[in-house]
């Protein structure tokens, strides 16, 4: 299992190892952690059944539950995950009319 401080970047997404799902986490569907508006690219996990999304409230979860898991994007290099739970994070930047998460 992942060790709760493993911290991964993956362009302007953050991926955190964490103990376990939390109660009541819905699954999503498909492995898109992040899409890209401008770019169309998205932040997804390149292996079939590698896998799983899942939302608690805003929070959006990664599970791998094969050996490990690839995430890919068009402008980032692949990042190879191990098996375990990860909570998944959107970067965001402040403008002085707001907090907005960023996008590619």
């Amino acid at each position: 299992m992942t060790q709760p401080s493993s911290l991964y970047r993956h362009g302007d997404v953050l991926i955190a190892a964490v103990a376990a799902l939390p109660a009541g986490a819905v699954p999503r569907p498909g492995v898109v952690l992040a899409h890209g508006e401008h770019t169309g690219h998205s932040h997804r996990i390149r292996e079939t059944g590698a896998a799983s999304m899942y939302a608690y409230g805003k929070d959006l979860y990664l599970l791998v539950s094969a050996p490990s898991a690839t995430l890919v994007h068009e402008e980032h290099r692949p990042i190879a995950l191990p098996v375990g739970v990860y909570r998944v994070w959107q970067q965001r930047e402040y403008t002085p009319s707001a907090i907005r998460t960023v996008v590619d």
